[in-house]
């Protein structure tokens, strides 16, 4: 086959796909944004988007889509250049968050177009509303969100097929847009990320963990409302009050992943820990920002107890890689997390604005980690039989990607 990934920050969700279509013999190439800077070994050709700034006064409802559709253009019009060139894939993969796949059916209009309908952005019921404390309510609000989904429909009418990773992210788009998408998680290396207890994590002070030690972790890509950061930070000054030696690790850069940066400037990581730092022994609390892969496992591995949150939102690779780990994860009751984690089999669930709950679960998790033997164990063992990537994951997305081409 000839396939062609689009991501504008390739590989992405393609990150195992990719390289294994071309480890498999198949013809693999990609197109991405030139600011993205990571590398891949697939064949890579980049195209150049500055998005235009846009008037809220005159495009109003419409300003995302009019960013989205710019990017869509630039793509398309660069994929006419590589038909010109004499290239024609069998099979499009693209993710349908910023627009890139709007027009390629119209420069190929013989190849199969498979997006990644990763979440379609709804009025209620989802992400929007959920936290009334940096969210705004009323019909307002809810038009706003749903007018971001314009695209998002758009990419996916057009589109063969749509792939997702969770039950819940594909709920989350129209009945008749749901028909078209498959529930295939990206997929976890669960070889890789088998218990180790030979494992260590140095901190920036020089202290080194160990398996066995009081360890709680808290990872994110950036630190938001969004994942619960806020309510992570609340619970901690008991949590700390009660273990006196517990060491607390945080990941996560202090930009803005998803929602809105704080209204009054600065960071979310600084602006939370502002309102609780007087009550924290800041000595065993420890900011590492971003860490490279490698890194994380290690901490994963040394990890007691590792706290994850997220509003009705996408689901983070990083809380099922640290179930595949062995690793207990207390949980928000939240829909996508409650479709992995099975509260006290496979995990602990607690509701996502319940701080003295936090407080609870956490302490507890921390002081009797026998009890969770059990859960730890199912927990690794569910992920192995639903997400692993090469017996389960990377199987489906194949014969997917295979059936799209002889069809």
């Amino acid at each position: 086959m000839k396939l062609l990934f689009v991501h504008q920050n390739f590989p992405g969700q393609f990150l195992h796909l990719a390289p294994e279509m071309q480890r498999l013999g198949h013809d693999v190439r990609a197109i991405t944004d030139a600011a993205n800077k990571h590398e891949s070994p697939v064949p890579t050709l980049r195209y150049s988007f500055k998005a235009e700034p846009v008037d809220p006064k005159a495009t109003r409802l419409g300003r995302n889509y009019t960013t989205t559709s710019d990017r869509g253009v630039v793509v398309a019009r660069f994929a006419q250049r590589m038909r010109a060139a004499g290239y024609v894939p069998d099979v499009i993969v693209g993710h349908s968050g910023w627009g890139e796949t709007l027009f390629l059916k119209e420069v190929w209009p013989e190849a199969k177009l498979l997006v990644y309908a990763e979440f379609y952005y709804r009025g209620t019921g989802a992400d929007a509303g959920f936290d009334a404390e940096f969210q705004a309510s009323g019909l307002d609000q809810v038009m706003i969100a749903q007018g971001r989904a314009a695209f998002m429909a758009q990419a996916l009418a057009h589109a063969d097929r749509g792939i997702s990773p969770t039950e819940w992210q594909a709920s989350t788009h129209p009945p008749a847009l749901r028909k078209q998408i498959e529930v295939i998680f990206d997929g976890v290396n669960c070889d890789r990320l088998a218990p180790n207890p030979a494992a260590r994590f140095a901190l920036p002070n020089g202290r080194v963990l160990a398996v066995g030690d009081e360890v709680l972790t808290f990872v994110n890509r950036n630190l938001e409302p969004y994942r619960g950061y806020h309510i992570f930070m609340r619970a901690l000054p008991q949590v700390l009050a009660e273990r006196p030696d517990a060491q607390v690790v945080i990941v996560g850069g202090n930009e803005v992943s998803y929602g809105r940066a704080p209204a009054q400037g600065g960071s979310w990581k600084d602006l939370v820990l502002d309102e609780v730092k007087d009550r924290l022994d800041l000595s065993r609390v420890h900011f590492l920002g971003r860490i490279p892969y490698d890194d994380l496992v290690n901490l994963i591995h040394v990890s007691r107890v590792h706290a994850y949150l997220t509003y009705p939102f996408v689901l983070s690779w990083s809380m099922v890689e640290t179930l595949a780990a062995g690793t207990l994860v207390v949980g928000s009751r939240t829909a996508p997390v409650a479709e992995v984690i099975q509260d006290g089999i496979t995990g602990r669930l607690v509701d996502f604005f319940d701080v003295p709950g936090w407080s609870a679960a956490l302490t507890d998790a921390l002081a009797r980690p026998e009890v969770y033997l059990g859960m730890r164990k199912a927990a690794r063992e569910m992920v192995r039989a639903r997400y692993d990537l090469r017996s389960v994951c990377l199987p489906r997305q194949i014969d997917l990607l295979t059936r799209l081409a002889r069809n």
